[in-house]
């Protein structure tokens, strides 16, 4: 996973960076609120480690931030040394996902991250995804559109099922390639390839292309087929 630790106590935040880089995730950390709230909306990450008492823009504003303004839904995971049921509360109703109350154990953390993670990608229950006349099964990643089967090489697989977890949504490079390979390419010609592969595999199974193109700033899969002119 990728994760990112927003925490202005350098022990605490080392010994997360260590623990969870050891344990073979990407992680990224920052030292203050509003290095913290650029990171979280201009990077992919895949869950976050935040911290109420941040310098400069405090935790329960932060994740406000993150959901109210650049609607990021990237799942949160609150440490805090704030132990009342008021504290708590505050932190579920500005978006946080999930709460730690300090000190904690660091096997305890990922274990809370992972499953957020799961949670929010919807693989803790293993439903196929659909969108529109496509079906992915998630546990056999058998492929169907328009009932007819798709075959496709594993990155193309989770090029799709990254596509279809918000059909309509429009997503950048950097956001396909982070899905996908863990992190972004040199250049924008392996995306390009791996996209060309998955569209023409589409077409071939249910006739036409549900993937739209919108030039400069990524794509999106489509619901419905395109009108006809």
């Amino acid at each position: 996973m990728r994760i990112l630790i927003i925490e202005d106590d350098h022990t605490i935040a080392a010994n997360l960076y260590d623990f969870l880089g050891a344990r073979g995730h990407a992680v990224d950390a920052a030292g203050d609120g509003v290095t913290g709230l650029h990171l979280a909306v201009t990077h992919p990450f895949d869950a976050i480690v935040l911290d109420l008492g941040l310098p400069g823009l405090d935790g329960t504003k932060l994740c406000r931030k993150l959901r109210e303004d650049a609607h990021i839904d990237t799942p949160v995971l609150m440490l805090t040394a704030r132990d009342t049921l008021k504290d708590k509360l505050q932190g579920f109703d500005c978006g946080a996902d999930d709460y730690l109350v300090k000190p904690f154990e660091l096997k305890e953390v990922e274990a809370r991250l992972v499953a957020l993670h799961k949670r929010s990608s919807g693989r803790v229950t293993q439903k196929p995804l659909v969108a529109g006349e496509i079906t992915l099964e998630r546990r056999t990643l058998e492929i169907r559109f328009k009932g007819n089967e798709v075959k496709l090489p594993p990155k193309c697989i989770k090029l799709l099922e990254t596509l279809m977890a918000e059909p309509g949504r429009l997503y950048g490079r950097v956001q396909l390639e982070a899905a996908v390979w863990g992190d972004t390419q040199e250049t924008s010609d392996t995306l390009r390839s791996h996209m060309h592969t998955l569209r023409r595999a589409l077409v071939e199974a249910g006739g036409y292309d549900p993937i739209e193109t919108v030039h400069g700033l990524g794509y999106r899969l489509m619901s419905h087929a395109p009108a006809q002119p």
